[in-house]
């Protein structure tokens, strides 16, 4: 009634295992409207009642796949239902009747958990995506469960009874809509002839679909037309024939729709809402109007006005409200400020503040009389009076330093090579001043060992930095990139699990991928070159080795002359060359031929056969 907070509630492991979802469990056969809580935290309200009496067990649904059974008198965790799911807990429902919780996850089971002995009782796959949404029948024999498609189980059997396919999107609410079938000329089975609500997430059409006897039909019979993604819904559920039903639906931008329909059949144009709600700051003077935004809103017992729920998540404001649902559009000026300025005044601090009398000694940690050792006696003192006299003069840097004992002289730098620590404060000094010359001093080392030990002493914060410096450097000359290698592979050793907890590593480092693959790219035709610039050389080599033996002299010693067969021999001599030229000849055309299936050869093993002419020249 005050909209004040009466009970909070935060999970051990509230961190690692956050709340999804939530639900009371039902008092009797009756369960309260879904009027507090987040908006994502939807329940189903079988009866739009308030229940006088004080519910108490809370079944909460974690991240990590557990369910908190929380109760509300004791202020305390009653029990926990472990070993169901191993995923998020997206869902939790009720039975009305037995004390059977219903749960779903995005591990795409559903599971029948037994309370008491807090074991699952059974445990069957609801999709083939993760179930997002359920919904138990009024009679308690039925389930409806959602994940893109909505199918009705059988609890008995564990059996799809009927399947509803329409929403592109994963179901965010699941709700009953009627209690008894609208026709009643055929006895009536405890689900057939019933309507049921549901919507999606980012879809801005709520859907009524019919359970029908026969399998035919899958689509939904009426839709319901809102301003954006619903993302609260209530209704009063019509329980004769003529009761039309009553809805209520927030959406994401923080208006409330208000539809009044009688269910009765096929309708083919989405309805739009009867009476469309929105909150508004006073525009006083110069200032403007802003929205308060509607967090949710329930139907009373009286199914007439609505409680709502606007303003800040953290500290809602609860009112009830009754609507003349005849105008089309409703638009309530409430000033938050002057509210949350009275709520805060009146609420009772926790913390008590002592009266403190000139007599008395107070005692602070860190002060001579209290159980803490301290060094400096005087200086707390001093401490203490300087606090209460704000009059006085500050000391002085020196001053203070002199009062904690630290010798100024011993602080300086002492010459000569810099060691690794100091490396590693050097190179953040460097990144952070952007100085290259600093920068050049600490990057230019060889010594691997002064390269680990400085990315190692390296703080955190400055990895990314260095990277960055490092992909720059690498883009320059090889040598100065044969250096900075060096530094990537410790600081990626290193740093690895550091650099694997980013979320935007990949663009961080494409540059640096870039660069890699660029380089590498190249390797294969520079290897290849090298082959044959190696072959070239020593084949050059070997040539000038030739030329560099001392001629021999060819000069004959002695030369006999026969002069009676003067031309017979000449003509001999003759026929010899010929002979010899042609021979040379055919010689030099063989060796030709040999040469050139060498190189074919030779080409179709380095693959160079399908390379361009003009590639060919550029490598040769």
């Amino acid at each position: 009634a005050g909209s004040r907070l009466q009970h909070e509630y935060v999970p051990s492991a509230h961190l690692s295992a956050a709340c999804t979802c939530l639900a009371w469990a039902p008092a009797g056969a009756r369960q309260p409207p879904s009027k507090d809580g987040p908006q994502r935290k939807k329940r189903k309200s079988e009866v739009g009642g308030e229940v006088d009496k004080q519910l108490d067990i809370l079944a909460i649904g974690t991240a990590v796949g557990s369910i908190l059974l929380y109760s509300t008198v004791k202020g305390e965790l009653q029990s926990k239902l472990d070993g169901g799911h191993d995923s998020r807990v997206n869902c939790v429902r009720w039975h009305q009747e037995s004390c059977c919780l219903y749960s779903c996850s995005d591990d795409k089971h559903i599971v029948e958990w037994n309370t008491q002995t807090c074991k699952v009782k059974c445990k069957w796959k609801g999709d083939n995506s993760s179930v997002t949404c359920l919904c138990i029948s009024p009679d308690g024999k039925m389930l409806l469960s959602a994940g893109r498609t909505i199918k009705l189980w059988d609890l008995e059997t564990k059996e799809v009874y009927r399947h509803f396919t329409g929403h592109a999107t994963s179901v965010s609410s699941l709700m009953f809509t009627t209690v008894k079938p609208t026709n009643e000329s055929k006895p009536f089975d405890g689900i057939t002839g019933l309507y049921f609500l549901s919507g999606a997430i980012h879809d801005r059409l709520l859907s009524v679909w019919y359970i029908r006897s026969d399998r035919k039909e899958k689509n939904a019979v009426m839709s319901f037309t809102v301003t954006d993604e619903p993302t609260f819904v209530d209704l009063t559920v019509s329980e004769v024939k003529e009761e039309p039903v009553k809805l209520a639906v927030v959406c994401r931008d923080g208006q409330l729709h208000l539809f009044e329909h009688i269910l009765n059949g096929y309708c083919k144009k989405p309805l739009t809402s009867n009476c469309t709600v929105q909150i508004a700051t006073p525009g006083d003077g110069d200032s403007t109007p802003k929205p308060v935004p509607i967090l949710a809103a329930a139907f009373c017992t009286d199914k007439q006005s609505l409680l709502l729920v606007y303003g800040n998540a953290l500290q809602p404001i609860i009112e009830k409200v009754s609507l003349n649902t005849s105008e089309s559009h409703i638009c309530l000026v409430r000033d938050i400020q002057k509210v949350l300025s009275l709520k805060t005044d009146a609420a009772v601090t926790k913390v008590k503040t002592p009266v403190v009398n000139s007599d008395a000694k107070v005692l602070v940690p860190g002060i001579p009389g209290h159980s803490t050792a301290v060094k400096t006696p005087a200086l707390g003192k001093e401490k203490k009076k300087n606090k209460r006299k704000p009059g006085e003069t500050e000391e002085s840097i020196e001053e203070r330093l002199g009062a904690l004992d630290i010798d100024v002289s011993k602080v300086k730098t002492p010459g000569g090579l810099p060691q690794t620590d100091s490396f590693a404060v050097l190179l953040v000094q460097g990144l952070e001043s952007n100085d290259a010359e600093i920068l050049n001093k600490v990057l230019n080392t060889r010594k691997e060992n002064i390269v680990k030990n400085t990315v190692a002493r390296m703080p955190i914060h400055a990895v990314i930095p260095l990277l960055h410096e490092l992909t720059k450097r690498l883009q320059g000359n090889p040598y100065s990139a044969s250096l900075m290698v060096r530094w990537l592979k410790s600081v990626f050793t290193v740093h690895a699990s550091y650099l694997s907890t980013l979320p935007d590593l990949i663009p961080q480092l494409g540059m640096l991928y870039q660069l890699m693959e660029s380089r590498v790219k190249t390797l294969q035709k520079l290897s290849r070159l090298h082959g044959r610039l190696f072959i070239l050389v020593t084949q050059v080599a070997a040539s000038q080795t030739v030329q560099d033996v001392p001629e021999v002299n060819q000069t004959a010693k002695l030369v006999y002359e026969d002069e009676s067969s003067e031309e017979e021999g000449s003509d001999d001599e003759m026929i010899a060359d010929k002979d010899s030229d042609e021979n040379w000849d055919e010689d030099e055309e063989k060796e030709e031929q040999s040469d050139e299936q060498d190189m074919t050869v030779e080409k179709e093993i380095n693959g160079d056969s399908d390379l361009e002419p003009e590639n060919e020249s550029e490598e040769e």
